[in-house]
């Protein structure tokens, strides 16, 4: 299946149609994925810069992104945003914000202008080695997953600490980018994700985004997009951290679903393996 092709023009619908075996299968892959390279961090590498110039450097180029981000979104995409005024429930605190992962160009641009704060966004490392935009990641707000020890060490207290800050921490707990899907998978790694904001007793927000037919035809069958916030949902603090965490991810996937409901057009199909 092609790759940014898929989200800068239409298509034939043909070739709209994508067969899966598990809801874990992955449509679009990087070539280091498709080779099975298993890309590290680079040697030393900072989650939070200590160099004032970088950090400065990091804040004017998160304004720019956000700027363009409100361009690219309203303007290509024709998104509305609804919701967005129950994030306001959680403010003087940090809080997390789980979305389900449609479409890599807007799942970058689209918590920047849904959330009412900085955003930092978790990310994988292949994401990195992305053309262009890969290097720049993380002076806007990337984190990516560490594989060692200490990088996994330094990634938990980065989070922590990006958290304490009042920030938003940004989560796609469906792992894969299905493109355009209209239904919510289930989250192949569980209620982890959902450990953040329990050990910090911080709340958890959705964001869903749903597809819509133009009113125009001026991108041919693309579909526009709709977001929809919900929220928020606060850990328990008489339950355990394990019973908070499954809670958590019951009432975002619960959440997500709910409105997926609100999707009117189906740009793509998704279908199992074994009706084709």
């Amino acid at each position: 299946m092609a790759k940014a092709e898929l989200f800068q023009k239409d298509i034939p619908a043909e070739e709209r149609v994508f067969y899966y075996e598990s809801e874990e299968d992955d449509p679009i892959k990087t070539d280091e994925q498709e080779a099975k390279v298993e890309v590290g961090l680079p040697e030393g590498y900072e989650f939070i810069p200590k160099n004032p110039f970088v950090k400065l450097y990091s804040a004017v180029l998160f304004r720019i992104f956000k700027l363009f981000g409100q361009y690219y979104e309203r303007g290509y995409w024709q998104v509305k945003v609804y919701g967005r005024e129950k994030l306001k429930k959680a403010h003087g605190k940090g809080y997390v914000m789980y979305a389900n992962h449609t479409n890599p160009f807007h799942d970058v641009f689209g918590p920047a202008i849904a959330a009412d704060r900085r955003i930092f966004t978790i990310i994988s490392p292949v994401n990195l080695k992305i053309p262009g935009i890969g290097k720049v990641l993380p002076y806007i707000g990337g984190l990516p997953l560490g594989k060692t020890r200490e990088e996994k060490e330094a990634f938990n207290n980065a989070v922590d600490k990006r958290l304490k800050q009042k920030n938003c921490l940004v989560i796609y707990p469906e792992a894969h980018v299905w493109p355009y899907a209209t239904k919510v998978r289930k989250f192949p790694a569980g209620d982890k994700s959902f450990k953040y904001a329990t050990r910090n007793n911080l709340p958890i927000f959705t964001m869903t985004t749903t597809y819509h037919k133009r009113k125009d035809n001026k991108r041919g069958e693309l579909p526009r997009m709709d977001i929809y916030i919900d929220g928020p949902f606060w850990p328990d603090e008489k339950k355990s951290e394990d019973d908070n965490r499954a809670m958590l991810a019951q009432k975002a996937y619960d959440s997500m679903v709910k409105y997926s409901k609100k999707n009117s057009y189906e740009y793509f199909q998704y279908r199992p393996k074994t009706s084709k």
